[in-house]
Order: structure tokens, then C-alpha cells, then sequence
């Protein structure tokens, strides 16, 4: 028992001195001006290594996980302000309410239509991978599937009844519908008593201003965090977990990285006329801490950031495009994942699907990642319904839940890119993109807005 105890203890303090290490290392390169992007990037690669290295050798790798978990309770409690105060901001700077009207169509007609085509790729991608086969049907212990909430549920769910005690159990959705049922009487109040909603808004303007302080803060922690995390889930998981589900792996980053590329360097160079090599370099930092996080709201901060001090697009659009896309923008939670998924288990199953089948995945998929807005594991709730409707049998999600948290990674980073590629397109469509600004710079790093 003793020497046990001294295992796991001097365990602990191997993983931790390495980390220690790791991160001077990382904070060395920021004293010599080394660009953000890079020290993420070598962040990333510093933790597979370790985590690698922690799980071969069994290592206890609970430090480095609490070090990832403050970095990301840290982002975590930038949220519900944030969405708060920036809707707010947002909305009472509108002279007119149809606009908020139209910008909120265009938002959610894009982030419809991109969920459509990420589900069409992951159709045709799992077809010609066939993630399945070879894979014989197993008992799945353990497992239980996720209720479908009925529509009337998720209704009530949107609904705020006590914003503050939604604020304080982390639901978005209600919390953003408050926000705009408060910015729009501050606009109705202010057109007939404007005196009355000046000190409201004078507050509001600088707690903005403030947040946004805050939020760099917390950014230059981000590469110390990128390495927590996924040292820990390297270290966790291993390469033999992943070994039998390679094909499902493969498959499914295919396709997101098809739909990343193609779908939204299509749209970022045809319809918003941008460099799409230049706009995913200015997106890296959300690329990367949805990719690590893999929390879409964790990410909302640092997107918030991307969107307005990098991508140059209003304040106005992207305070109100941003936080809608982290509830309902799913291009990988809802529209790639349940596609490949439910092709997937029907080959396990050996469930012969046709070409209306594929067409109802692509339907169900959309309907899907807006119905499910504001429930805990958007991907597990799609996934859930897209079987449903295709008749599969539910166990089948349980035999990808050993790789769930692997692919997830490249799920939310897709999500949260959606998002930096909606708040783009809206933001052009209405003239509140500085192109100029844009095009002007071009260092790859957030050293121009005070981050280091």
C-alpha cells in the first residue's frame, strides 16, 4: 500500500514538473514576442506529445487537468456578461428594429443552409469511407440513449422564467433572450423619454468596454490552456482506444475538413470577396480554442474578439450573430456527426439505407440543430434524433463513445468557424465589414489589441 502511495505521488510530481516545464517554456516564447498562433500551435503539439508520453507510461495526470479546467472555468464565467451586455450594447445601437429583424433571418438562414451542406458531405464521405465495416455488432454496456425532448419542451426551455437563475446555471438561451426583450424597451423607452435610457446605455457602453479588457486578459492564458487540455485528453485516452474506431475517426474529420475548407472557403471568397487563406489565419485563436475546449460558449469570448479586432467586422453584427451562432450553429455537432453516425450504425446494423434515406438524414439534420438549441450535448441529441427518424437502433451511439471527446474536438471547432464565417457574410451583406481594415493587417497574432 505504501508503495502505492509513493508510486502515485511521485507520479503526480513527474506530470507536473514536465507541465511546469512545458509552460515557462511557452511563457519564455511570449517574452520574445513569438506570434500568438505559433505558441498555440506549438502549445498543441507539446501537449499530444506529453499526453502521449503521460499515458504510456501511466502517469497521473490530474495536475494538468485542473490546469486545463481553470483555463477553462476562467472563459467560462466571461459568458453570460458577455452575452448580456453585448446583446444590450448591440441592440440599442439600432435606430431601427427591422433591421434586427433582417439580420436575424440572414443569421439563421446561414447557419440553416451551412448545417445542410455539412450534412450532405458527411452522407457522401462516410459512403465512400464505410466506417462500419468490418465492425461486428457488440453489446453496448452501459448505455443509455438520450431523450428527444418534445417540441413543447424545448419551447419552455428557450423561455426565460428567472434569468438569473438561468445566468447562474449556464443557459444561454434564455439568458440571450432576456438580453434582447431588455434592449428592445430600452429602444422603445428611448425613442419617447431618450433622457430617461442615456445612463443605461452610457453603463452598458462601458461595461462593454471593460469585458473586452477582461477578455484579453484571460486570452494570454490560452496557450498554458491549449496545453492542459489536450494533454490531458491525450493522456486519457491513448492510441489503443482509438484503434478500432480508426475508420470512424478518419471519416468524420474528412468531412469536416472538407466542409471547413470548400463550404466556408467558398463562401469567405465568393460571396464575402475575401482571401480565405487570410481570414483562416485571422480566425486561428478560435480555431484553436474550440478545438481544445470544445465548448462553442467556452469559445464565445475569444470569437467575440477574432470577429470584431480581426476579422474587422461591426461590433453591432457580431454582438448579436456571435452568441446566437454558439446555441444554434452546429455544422459539426448537428450536421456532420449525425450523418456519419447514422451511416455508420446502419452498416453495423446491417440496415440497407436508400437514397431517401440520405435526403431525410440531410432534412433531420437541419430541423435537428435548431430544435435542440440550449440542450446540454447538442451532438448526442442530433445524433439521437437523425437515428430516430431513420428507424436505426439507438445502441449504435454507443459504440462511438470512446472516440466522442476525439471528435469533438473537430466538431466544435467547425461550430464556432461557422460562426466567425456567418458573422463575415452578415456583416458584409449590410455594409459593416472594413474591408479596408482587413486587407491592412497583417501580423498573425492578437499583439494588435493588447494580447501578447
Amino acid at each position: 500500500m505504501n508503495n502505492n502511495l509513493i508510486a502515485a505521488i511521485q507520479s503526480n510530481w513527474i506530470t507536473l514538473v514536465i507541465s511546469l516545464v512545458i509552460i515557462g517554456f511557452l511563457y519564455f516564447l511570449g517574452r520574445k514576442r513569438l506570434g500568438f498562433g505559433y505558441r498555440v500551435l506549438i502549445a498543441l503539439g507539446l501537449g499530444l506529445v506529453a499526453g502521449i508520453i503521460f499515458n504510456s507510461y501511466k502517469l497521473d495526470y490530474k495536475n494538468v487537468s485542473t490546469i486545463g479546467t481553470i483555463y477553462v472555468n476562467l472563459v467560462r464565467m466571461l459568458v453570460i456578461p458577455l452575452v448580456v451586455v453585448l446583446v444590450i450594447n448591440s441592440i440599442t445601437t439600432l435606430t431601427n428594429l427591422g433591421h434586427l429583424r433582417k439580420i436575424g433571418v440572414k443569421t439563421i438562414s446561414i447557419f440553416l443552409i451551412t448545417t445542410g451542406i455539412a450534412a450532405l458531405i458527411g452522407v457522401i464521405v462516410a459512403i465512400l469511407v464505410d466506417p462500419g465495416a468490418g465492425i461486428t455488432q457488440e453489446a453496448v454496456k452501459n448505455f443509455k440513449p438520450r431523450e428527444i425532448p418534445t417540441f413543447s419542451q424545448v419551447i419552455l426551455d428557450l423561455v426565460p422564467s428567472n434569468p438569473f437563475n438561468e445566468a447562474a446555471n449556464g443557459k444561454v438561451v434564455p439568458v440571450l433572450i432576456f438580453a434582447i426583450f431588455v434592449a428592445v424597451a430600452i429602444v422603445h423607452v428611448g425613442s419617447k423619454k431618450p433622457e430617461v435610457v442615456e445612463p443605461v446605455k452610457q453603463l452598458i457602453a462601458s461595461l462593454s468596454q471593460i469585458l473586452h479588457q477582461v477578455i484579453k486578459y484571460v486570452i494570454k492564458l490560452t496557450p498554458y490552456g491549449v496545453y492542459a487540455l489536450i494533454a490531458a485528453m491525450a493522456a486519457r485516452y491513448g492510441v489503443e482506444t482509438l484503434a478500432p474506431l480508426i475508420k470512424l475517426i478518419l471519416a468524420t474529420y474528412a468531412a469536416l475538413l472538407i466542409h471547413f475548407i470548400f463550404t466556408f472557403g467558398g463562401l469567405v471568397a465568393f460571396v464575402a470577396k475575401v482571401n480565405p487563406i487570410k481570414f483562416f489565419k485571422k480566425a486561428y485563436p478560435t480555431i484553436a480554442v474550440a478545438f481544445t475546449t470544445r465548448s462553442s460558449y467556452v469559445t464565445l469570448p475569444v470569437n467575440m474578439e477574432v470577429i470584431t479586432k480581426r476579422i474587422r467586422v461591426s461590433d453591432r453584427i457580431a454582438s448579436f450573430v456571435a452568441p446566437l451562432g454558439a446555441t444554434i450553429n452546429m455544422n459539426g455537432c448537428g450536421g456532420v456527426w449525425p450523418a456519419v453516425v447514422a451511416i455508420f450504425v446502419a452498416r453495423v446494423y446491417n440496415v440497407p439505407l436508400g437514397l431517401s434515406d440520405y435526403v431525410l438524414i440531410i432534412l433531420v439534420s437541419m430541423i435537428s440543430s435548431i430544435g435542440v438549441a440550449g440542450v446540454p450535448g447538442p451532438a448526442a441529441i442530433s445524433t439521437t434524433v437523425v437515428l430516430t427518424a431513420l428507424g436505426l437502433p439507438l445502441e449504435g451511439i454507443g459504440l462511438t463513445l470512446a472516440i466522442d471527446a476525439v471528435v469533438d474536438m473537430g466538431r466544435t471547432a467547425v461550430n464556432a468557424t461557422g460562426t466567425t464565417v456567418a458573422s463575415l457574410l452578415v456583416a458584409n451583406s449590410e455594409g459593416e465589414f472594413d474591408r479596408e481594415a482587413f486587407n491592412r493587417d497583417e501580423e498573425d497574432s492578437l499583439e494588435l489589441n493588447g494580447v501578447s
